[in-house]
């Protein structure tokens, strides 16, 4: 069954507290027909990329992807590797390291559900140790400054609760603050639930007007902000120039579960078209729990060359 990211870390014990290098940037913005550098975002991979990394890439740069966004490896580090190392691997491959995604709080992983028969489940694999914007802010800051990357991005954090909320807050304009001292963009990555009313305000709301445009932009995950019912187009209207990233994701209309890129409902066009406002940057397509992550990263590539023709 495919996941989102949030509960793909519930599965995992990884519960949280509580793009695209464009060639021509101007001629991109006007004519989104011109974008042709997608990028992956290595979530996207999480069952078969720690069993081989450098394949896996390689697999990646073949279907004709540029850039990469990283995330969480089960081998810790970037993928087993120190940020040059990374960066260089995926260089070597004819692809660049754009953006890398962390988690804004510790997560506390839950014990095992036995299984249906009653009996023990099997030990999970033991996970490395995984840093956080909370407790390890300036050595992420600085892991990624290293590596060349050019943004930092929070994938999740929690706003469930108001006083969740205002932790989060002050979590992410301590991280905006120790990046743009390093020279880094940095990102918040959204999920549906930035868009719901906590208390009479939306926790997306919030950032935007509490954190400045020069400390905190958007990554904005085009499924999730679908799903939630936000008017894409009226968002980026409302704030100009504040999302750099964007994550290409489709749904399936049924189930609300991604898909490739191309087989769900979301219409991209519109939204593409928007790209001049938004100050989108970087492309990067991503499927939560793929089942087959190389078949499917094909699919969604060749998709969305027909989507930009």
């Amino acid at each position: 069954m495919m996941q989102n990211r949030r509960e793909f870390l519930k599965n995992t014990g990884a519960l949280a507290l509580g793009g695209l290098m464009l060639p021509n940037l101007a001629d991109a913005f006007i004519d989104p027909k011109k974008v042709k550098n997608f990028g992956v975002q290595l979530f996207t991979t999480m069952s078969v990329i720690d069993k081989d990394v450098e394949g896996t890439l390689k697999q990646i740069a073949d279907i004709g992807y540029k850039e990469i966004e990283s995330a969480f490896s089960m081998k810790g580090g970037f993928y087993g590797m120190k940020p040059k190392e990374f960066a260089k691997l995926v260089s070597d491959l004819g692809m660049s390291w754009q953006a890398h995604h962390v988690n804004g709080a510790p997560f506390n992983r839950p014990a095992p559900r036995p299984s249906a028969d009653g009996s023990p489940s099997p030990a999970r694999p033991a996970m490395p140790p995984m840093k956080n914007l909370l407790n390890n802010t300036q050595e992420i800051v600085d892991e990624v400054a290293e590596g060349g990357a050019k943004y930092l991005v929070c994938a999740s954090i929690p706003v469930n609760k108001m006083e969740e909320i205002k932790l989060s807050l002050e979590i992410l304009q301590k991280a905006g603050e120790a990046a743009k001292k390093a020279g880094l963009t940095f990102v918040f990555h959204n999920h549906t639930a930035e868009f719901e009313t906590i208390e009479g305000q939306r926790p997306f709301d919030m950032m935007a007007s509490q954190i400045s445009a020069d400390l905190l932009k958007f990554e904005l995950d085009l499924a999730w902000a679908t799903k939630a019912g936000v008017n894409i187009p009226e968002l980026f209207q409302k704030h100009p120039g504040r999302f750099p990233l964007f994550h290409i994701k489709d749904l399936n209309k049924e189930t609300q579960r991604p898909v490739e890129v191309g087989t769900g409902y979301i219409d991209f066009k519109p939204i593409f078209a928007a790209a001049k406002t938004a100050g989108v940057k970087h492309y990067f397509v991503e499927q939560d729990g793929a089942p087959s992550p190389v078949n499917n990263l094909t699919t969604s590539f060749n998709n969305l060359k027909k989507i930009v023709a």
